[in-house]
């Protein structure tokens, strides 16, 4: 019963998972805990990195699936980005700065790192 008043938002938030396919785990539990929570949630379609070994995936395969993910961040409300350990990768960086373009609010699974210059 209490669960269900959680999942029964009337306008529930659209969250898009961001980050390294390497952390599968991490976006398995994002998914379920924002899930739990009411939301609305856009993650990504397979876990590249993870499972490397079982997939084969061309570069134009890849190009096409970054621009997906990219028309996934367009449609949410916010981002949450699974930074595990801090790491944030040249693609989630590319997400990072889309989502800031298009203003959307944007969560981090850790506190990110300070910027440096």
């Amino acid at each position: 019963q209490e669960a269900m008043k959680y999942l029964a938002k009337k306008h529930p938030t659209v969250v898009c998972l961001c980050g390294s396919t390497k952390f599968k785990q991490a976006f398995i539990d994002a998914n379920f805990r924002e899930t739990m929570a009411g939301n609305i949630v856009l993650s990504v379609g397979f876990f590249s990195h993870a499972d490397k070994e079982v997939l084969n995936v061309t570069e134009e395969q890849k190009k096409a699936l970054d621009e997906l993910h990219f028309q996934k961040i367009e449609a949410c409300d916010e981002v949450l980005v699974l930074n595990v350990g801090g790491y944030i990768g040249w693609s989630t960086r590319n997400e990072i700065n889309h989502a800031i373009q298009l203003r959307k609010r944007i969560r981090y699974l850790e506190p990110p790192a300070p910027l440096t210059c």
